[in-house]
């Protein structure tokens, strides 16, 4: 009977247990939402709000960034230099190869190769002995014939006094006249001959036809060199005055011919890099065509080259100055950038603060910028130190402004 009155109890117990615990995890549940949304949530903003203060007093992480150091240039009102860049060739502005005008042995070198020579330099002597005996027979042949004159003279006088008493005949005085004549043609051709030998005798000495410098000889004492040898002796070059060879755009030749009005037009040449000047000079020369095929005129530069840095066969690059345009906002070149939206600067506030602006830009060159919008003469452009730079970012300056861009 006990066993029977314990079995039905069990399932009671078991299904009480049960919504014991399924209410406490739901009044846990609930607990923790309460906690989340109410009281935790105002204990975790009373425990960041000090952070939060913290946060509100501490200065901007920009604030403590140290100035960006850069170069600035102002912007200036002045001239701008309208230049043609070109490449160009180093040539002597005469050159000749000294050649022998007679055959002969070489006697006498009196020059050193590569030496300056001037006009009328003594170089070579040749062997004069053939050429002295050729003389003295001209002269000699002269005399001959003077005296085969004076006495066929002598002769004419005598006929002519023969003539009137009849005694001669006017057959023989025209003969005698006539012979005379003849000495005095001969006598002629002697004297010819005669300065043909004394002009081969000094050909014997060779001299320096113009002023310049001396290359690599080509003959040695003893050689013997002739009027017909195409090789020569000995090159001479001028190179004060030099002159430089370059070309120019076809298209550039109308703004070259109206600076020409004005005067001689000035070229700068540099080394091939583009780095180091070596000579001002004056354009000189337009070639008289046109090259079809590149498009280009040639131009020849004169310069006086007095310190020898140009030599005949240096490849330069010029600079040909073919206007000034006055009266123009300038600025240094390097300070353009080009961005995704075009041409800007980078100017410099009076607070030290960077600003962006976009640019309106005309002519470019000779290191300078015509800006034709975007800034205004005073105002500072960043020319160095682009990399780190935006807008709003402070800065230090130091300042590299171009006498030239305030040179007006």
């Amino acid at each position: 009977m006990a066993r029977e009155s314990t079995e039905p109890a069990r399932p009671r117990r078991r299904a009480w247990r049960l919504s014991t615990t399924l209410m406490v995890l739901v009044a846990i549940a609930a607990g923790y939402w309460a906690w989340h949304h109410t009281d935790g949530l105002k204990t975790a903003v009373a425990l960041l709000s000090p952070w939060s203060q913290r946060d509100k007093a501490r200065p901007r992480s920009a604030d403590l960034q140290p100035a960006i150091p850069i170069h600035a240039a102002t912007v200036t009102r002045g001239q701008f230099p309208v230049l043609l860049n070109g490449l160009g060739t180093v040539q002597a502005w005469n050159s000749v190869t000294v050649r022998s005008r007679v055959d002969g042995q070489v006697e006498k070198i009196a020059f050193d190769e590569g030496q300056p020579v001037q006009e009328g330099d003594v170089l070579v002597e040749l062997d004069a002995r053939p050429f002295q005996a050729a003389l003295n027979q001209a002269s000699a042949k002269i005399l001959q014939d003077q005296a085969n004159l004076a006495s066929a003279n002598a002769d004419l006088e005598r006929t002519k006094t023969l003539v009137g008493p009849g005694y001669a005949t006017k057959q023989l005085l025209d003969q005698q006249t006539a012979t005379v004549n003849q000495l005095k043609a001969l006598i002629t051709a002697d004297e010819a001959a005669q300065e043909n030998a004394k002009v081969n005798l000094s050909y014997t000495t060779i001299r320096a036809p113009i002023s310049g410098r001396l290359g690599l000889r080509t003959i040695d004492i003893g050689n013997i060199v002739h009027a017909t040898d195409q090789n020569g002796i000995v090159t001479i070059a001028e190179i004060q005055p030099i002159s430089v060879v370059f070309t120019a755009p076809e298209d550039e030749l109308p703004a070259i011919t109206r600076g020409l009005k004005d005067g001689p037009l000035d070229v700068v040449a540099f080394s091939s890099n583009g780095k180091t000047e070596l000579g001002r000079g004056k354009l000189a020369i337009i070639n008289n065509d046109i090259d079809v095929a590149s498009g280009t005129i040639r131009l020849k530069g004169r310069f006086e080259n007095a310190d020898n840095l140009l030599w005949p066969g240096l490849s330069v690059t010029t600079q040909l100055l073919v206007a000034t345009l006055r009266n123009q906002i300038v600025a240094p070149d390097i300070a353009v950038q080009r961005g995704p939206t075009g041409l800007f600067a980078y100017v410099v506030r009076s607070d030290q603060t960077i600003e962006k602006r976009d640019l309106e830009v005309g002519q470019i060159g000779g290191g300078l910028a015509v800006i034709a919008g975007g800034v205004a003469p005073g105002e500072e452009v960043v020319t160095a130190g682009h990399a780190r730079l935006q807008p709003g970012v402070r800065v230090a300056a130091t300042r590299d402004d171009k006498e030239s861009a305030a040179d007006n």
